[in-house]
């Protein structure tokens, strides 16, 4: 029999990689046990051991790539690669996803994935966003086959009207449910114009079933939406990490039916006490103003009753002024025709009319006394009529 062929290491680690990945795990390989010595690296390499009670085999896995914190004593079921890594001669599994196994093992990822959320901030109560009080176009996230899709619809039809519904059919669980449900924000976002408020939704279930819920990846994804969400999963007692970064949180996918419209019929009886309100309050105003009014022409009637004696008043005494105003008229005309006649009597013309004149020298000097003047001299004779020249030929 033949020696068989020699093999470098590399062309025998290879030749194994190609029978594991070609002949023996064509589609990779499912491990269910328990993790130990968990570590990261640099905060990037990811390495531990799954074991049993007889065997125990590393595997390896990016930040990354694994998103769930685990810790030791955990049970999972990891899906990953088998592989020979030719630098080292190690056999280890490279990690593709891990799926928590047992309530024990899920309540304890829950609780570690909810300390890196809320460290990350992603449940600070000052980030979330009011939803509009009418929303008129809503996108749905849910399986349109269950019972929570057709639940949400039909309360909402029974409280609202008029609401346009995207809706974006993902799986709800299962290891496509993650995938779908990061794609239909992702959708959403790149269409504002299909939606002002994004709802979440789904039915009840055990904890391992609500595990997309309470991944990462969907965390982060209600995290991100620019339009605010609206998470309703499970039953009134069930919780998951989508609640916790959600806008608004809802018990119940009906329960986020009514969170996200009000009822009509509260509406109207709102509408109505507003309605009353308003009427109280105009009421009131009107008899207000009405009362003011009434003050107003009281105090109008009391200012033109005082004005209209104020004016008597002053009437009366101007009748007094002017009747005074007269009296000292005619006494001062009396007294202006006295000192006329008087002014007329010394009139010089007057006089020289009544045949009297007037002598001037020859400076226009009056002439008083005959003596005044010498005999020769010249005169001016002033007459009512005229002036003479004349001599003085004597004097008596």
């Amino acid at each position: 029999m033949p020696e068989p062929k020699a093999l470098s290491v590399s062309q025998f680690v290879d030749a194994l990689n190609i029978v594991f990945a070609d002949k023996v795990f064509p589609d990779g390989v499912t491990i269910e046990a328990e993790v130990a010595e968990y570590r990261v690296s640099q905060g990037k390499w990811i390495w531990f051991l799954l074991k049993d009670e007889n065997a125990v085999v590393s595997c390896f896995a990016t930040a990354w790539q694994l998103r769930q914190p685990l810790e030791d004593g955990m049970k999972v079921r990891v899906h990953g690669l088998p592989k020979i890594y030719a630098k080292s001669g190690k056999f280890s599994v490279t990690v593709e996803r891990v799926e928590m196994v047992g309530e024990g093992a899920l309540k304890r990822a829950f609780e570690l994935m909810r300390k890196k959320l809320e460290a990350d901030g992603l449940f600070a109560p000052e980030r979330k966003r009011p939803i509009p009080r009418f929303p008129e176009r809503v996108g749905l996230i849910a399986s349109t086959e269950s019972a929570a899709y057709s639940d949400f619809l039909r309360i909402l039809g029974n409280r609202w009207g008029g609401v346009k519904i995207a809706a974006a059919h993902v799986q709800v669980q299962g290891k496509d449910a993650v995938r779908d449900i990061v794609g239909a924000f992702a959708y959403f976002n790149a269409h504002p114009e299909l939606a002002e408020v994004i709802v979440l939704t789904r039915g009840g279930g055990a904890l391992e079933d609500l595990h997309a819920f309470n991944s990462e990846e969907v965390a982060r994804a209600v995290f991100a939406s620019k339009v605010p969400v609206v998470v309703g999963v499970g039953h009134e007692r069930d919780e998951t990490l989508a609640d916790y970064v959600a806008d608004v949180r809802a018990s119940t996918p009906s329960n986020a039916a009514e969170r996200l419209t009000p009822d009509r019929r509260d509406v109207a009886r709102e509408l109505e006490s507003c309605v009353q309100t308003m009427e109280r309050a105009l009421e009131k105003e009107i008899a207000s103003r009405a009362h003011r009014l009434t003050d107003l022409e009281h105090q109008l009637q009391a200012h033109v009753r005082a004005a209209r004696a104020e004016f008597d008043a002053v009437m009366s005494d101007l009748e007094r002024c002017l009747l005074g105003f007269e009296s000292r008229v005619r006494t001062l005309s009396g007294a202006v025709e006295r000192d006329e006649r008087l002014l007329r009597s010394f009139d010089p013309a007057a006089v020289l009319r009544r045949g009297y004149a007037i002598v001037r020298d020859k400076d226009g000097k009056v002439l008083r006394a005959a003596a005044s003047v010498d005999t020769g001299a010249a005169i001016a004779v002033q007459l009512a009529e005229g002036t003479l020249d004349a001599e003085v030929t004597a004097r008596r």
